[in-house]
């Protein structure tokens, strides 16, 4: 079964409930049958994936340029660019279908705020810049670190929803930590509008 999207939800996100809805109807039709989504996670849709991507949007600056690691498909980054259209939202994966459905999705949902970027996370760096870089399930921290920090502006911040070794995974990657220049790493818990459970967003700074 589908998961309902939650009550309330136009009263709090406002304009971009709409949209939201439009691209949880888009994963509902085609999710499953381009290899996006297996079909137990449409019945957590909304809590599990679209409304736990929101968990993100407090950490990220009005007009900012975000960069959405390891996309798939569009959690956290197309959530981030649905929320925030003031912000540039950048959006990479290395799996060209993936790439096609994240293509599709801009169109469908009419998103200007957009580009969709067929590479390597580390294929990129010193062409392009952000000051906010998104990912979610992409890798465990001490290899996040290097596909990700190199595409900071200084002073900006990866963020990183993260499940509950997030302590123990950035205990283990203190050396990257170093190597990459974090000002600091802390750990936000966030329960996301419509849900129970707290969700953990992972802050990385860097140094400006």
């Amino acid at each position: 079964m589908v998961e309902s999207a939650p009550v309330g939800g136009a009263e709090h996100f406002g304009t971009a409930w709409g949209q939201l809805n439009l691209f949880a109807d888009m994963i509902v039709r085609e999710g499953e049958v381009r290899g996006l989504v297996g079909p137990r996670e449409l019945d957590r849709l909304w809590t599990r994936h679209i409304l736990n991507s929101a968990a993100v949007l407090d950490f990220i600056p009005t007009e900012g340029t975000i960069i959405d690691v390891g996309s798939g498909a569009g959690f956290p980054g197309l959530v981030v660019a649905i929320c925030r259209q003031d912000c540039r939202v950048n959006l990479v994966d290395s799996m060209e279908r993936r790439c096609d459905w994240l293509r599709d999705a801009v169109d469908e949902l009419s998103l200007n705020n957009v580009v969709v970027t067929n590479a390597r996370s580390e294929s990129l760096v010193g062409k392009v810049s952000a000051d906010v870089v998104t990912a979610r399930a992409v890798a465990r921290v001490n290899k996040l670190l290097g596909w990700t920090m190199p595409l900071l502006k200084p002073g900006g911040s990866l963020i990183a929803l993260k499940g509950v070794s997030v302590d123990s995974e950035i205990d283990d990657a203190v050396p990257q930590l170093k190597k990459f220049k974090a000002a600091y790493a802390d750990v936000h818990a966030v329960t996301p509008f419509g849900t129970v459970e707290s969700t953990n967003v992972l802050e990385i700074r860097k140094k400006g």
